[in-house]
């Protein structure tokens, strides 16, 4: 191994200016775990307060403020973050290639995105946080006193450059980067819907760029996009942030869906059903996706025309969804099935999102959703698609590759209390609400009256919220207690199908000493059954270029961030400064010039692709 290689890092300095991507992936994961924690932190404050009629636990403002950064948290900073840790960790791996296509770039995306959450979050300490709801409606964002939704447009936005740029480098990561013999009818389902999910980011990011852009503009400059008085349209904010929204729905949950396509046919011994299906309903799914964002403003007065359209559309994506479903449970008929934690989370995950998708389809009725929306009906509604789904496929993704990423078993006994706790408690926590919207209760408000049948579906909600407070405790004992004394995972400890398993666990920097050939689909498991231990190799053992780290990427995302803080409290001087830190190390990136280094042939394993 070169010089450079074998130079012993600082720790944090390794960490602050890596472009490996496995270590992204984990700082990814960490982050977005972090924010996971803070974001159910503020739903069970909410829960609190909604415990008994008449609750003084909070006040009516920081309710709102509670309310707007739980949606905010657990859409952007904590599900976004925790699918792109498992693209990073997991994707390369499984096309065979030994990076990303541009590490600078990834580096720089993950750095923007922690710039952005802790940029939503310091209006807690810095006198108020958004309180606009998480969609942030103009007039009630643009009017809203203080700083808080300041906050939220600014953090948003350079979280969401970061977001914008992961997805950009993970379309041509996943074009240019396969292995040979790896065509895309040969990738694995959670590689096509990685790179089905990195298209919508293109296309679907833009388009909340803009809008809050336009609200940074009204709060920041005193133009008017967004007042009606003024000449201006509040409706227009709703159209840029559902043309983002609604594929946001999708760019969370399809990740999940290759996570369940990854875990369900290896814990049934069986090949996936319906390989060419999934991939052309994940694919219509994607197309749909884009097609049905007004059914969340039925209600705007868009007329019977565009409603009927945008109900046909909507009601017209549950049949990919269902393909899917169908294909699931048929891959598991027949298979010598094997509950393990992870396929607790894949299997648990079917009902649960099967009712959240029927509620969808009855939400996809111009006239009853005039009934629905915004009640509670709404909220559960949401709820069982993106914790049933979004969630829970974490959760599967969690168990089922932590033994790759981190080198280490998870407790499977502590892993299946874990999710029995949060399973009972997610369905008590949502299932009570379709009846609480069906009875009235409207969704946002920080309080109920008293004798109007409110009261027990309210605290059996709370309840099952706490429970999966206490669930998510036992989670993160059992990574604690494992990853100090939890057993060594092999390579392959699940028996698996795809590339990743086909090396060291955790995976060298380098991933595979040589290039895999891949002949066929579920390229490992083809080569398990022909005998062979470890992948053929499509090339001879030979040195392997890696790119160098870099403190830059860090350094941009500190400059945006000191000029996003300076124009929120008008220090003009400062924030220019702050551009000017970014544009310089954009400058000095283009100017200096990156050899890498080599990791030499005599360092690397002599058999197959093992990497070990």
């Amino acid at each position: 191994m070169s010089a450079h290689a074998q130079k012993k890092k600082n720790p944090i300095w390794d960490w602050l200016t890596t472009v490996d991507h496995k270590k992204i992936g984990i700082l990814y994961l960490a982050t977005g775990a972090f924010f996971f924690l803070l974001g159910g932190l503020e739903a069970i404050l909410i829960r609190i307060q909604l415990l008994y009629p008449e609750n003084n636990f909070v006040g009516a403002q920081t309710f709102n403020e509670l309310l707007t950064m739980h949606g905010t948290t657990m859409i952007f900073l904590a599900a976004m973050p925790l699918v792109f840790g498992f693209f990073n960790a997991i994707v390369p791996l499984q096309i065979g290639a030994r990076d990303v296509a541009f590490p600078f770039v990834n580096s720089l995306g993950y750095w923007l995105f922690t710039a952005g959450g802790i940029m939503l979050n310091l209006g807690w300490f810095l006198g108020g946080s958004p309180d606009a709801g998480w969609t942030g409606y103009a007039p009630l964002s643009t009017t809203s006193p203080g700083n808080g939704v300041d906050f939220y447009v600014l953090g948003l936005q350079i979280s969401g450059i970061g977001t914008l740029i992961g997805g950009i480098n993970f379309l041509v990561t996943i074009v240019n980067m396969r292995a040979p013999g790896m065509t895309f009818m040969r990738m694995p389902l959670f590689t096509w819907t990685t790179f089905i999910t990195s298209g919508l980011i293109l296309f679907a990011f833009p388009a909340l760029t803009i809008g809050l852009a336009l609200l940074m503009l009204d709060r920041l400059f005193g133009t008017q996009f967004f007042a009606a008085e003024a000449g201006g349209n509040p409706i227009i904010y709703e159209h840029l942030f559902w043309i983002f929204g609604h594929p946001e729905v999708y760019i969370l949950i399809l990740p999940a869906f290759g996570i369940f396509s990854e875990v369900i046919p290896v814990m049934a011994k069986k090949r996936l059903f319906g390989y060419s299906a999934m991939v052309f309903a994940t694919a219509l799914i994607g197309f749909l996706g884009f097609m049905v964002w007004v059914h969340h403003m039925f209600t705007v007065g868009l007329g019977p025309i565009a409603n009927s359209i945008f109900a046909v559309a909507t009601m017209l994506i549950a049949v990919p969804t269902g393909v899917k479903i169908f294909n699931w449970l048929f891959t598991m008929w027949g298979g010598k099935v094997v509950f393990t934690t992870a396929n607790l989370w894949a299997v648990g995950f079917i009902p649960s999102f099967v009712l959240g998708g029927m509620t969808g389809v009855m939400l996809s009725v111009p006239p009853a959703d005039y009934q629905y929306h915004d009640s509670y009906f709404v909220v559960a509604h949401f709820h069982y698609v993106i914790v049933g789904g979004v969630v829970f496929g974490l959760f599967a993704g969690m168990y089922y590759w932590w033994p790759k990423i981190f080198g280490r078993m998870l407790n499977e006994t502590l892993g299946k209390i874990h999710f029995w706790l949060f399973f009972i408690g997610f369905h008590l926590t949502f299932f009570p609400q379709h009846f609480l919207g069906l009875m009235g209760m409207p969704r946002r408000v920080y309080t109920y009256l008293s004798g109007q049948e409110l009261e027990t579906a309210n605290f059996v909600s709370s309840i099952g919220a706490f429970l999966m407070g206490v669930a998510t405790i036992v989670m993160l004992w059992n990574i604690i207690q494992t990853s100090v004394a939890g057993k060594k995972a092999s390579n392959d400890p699940w028996d698996a199908r795809t590339l990743e398993w086909a090396i060291s666990s955790p995976p060298p920097e380098y991933n595979f000493a040589q290039t895999p050939l891949v002949r066929g689909l579920d390229a490992f498991w083809l080569e398990k059954r022909a005998g062979n231990k470890t992948m053929t190799p499509a090339e001879p053992l030979d040195d392997i270029h890696m790119p160098d780290s870099s403190i830059l990427p860090f350094m941009m995302a500190v400059g945006l961030f000191i000029a996003a803080l300076s124009a929120i409290y008008s220090s003009w001087a400062i924030a220019i400064g702050g551009l000017v830190l970014t544009f310089a190390m954009m400058f000095l990136r283009s100017v200096i010039d990156y050899h890498g280094y080599h990791i030499h042939k005599e360092d690397l394993p002599s058999e197959g692709v093992d990497g070990k």
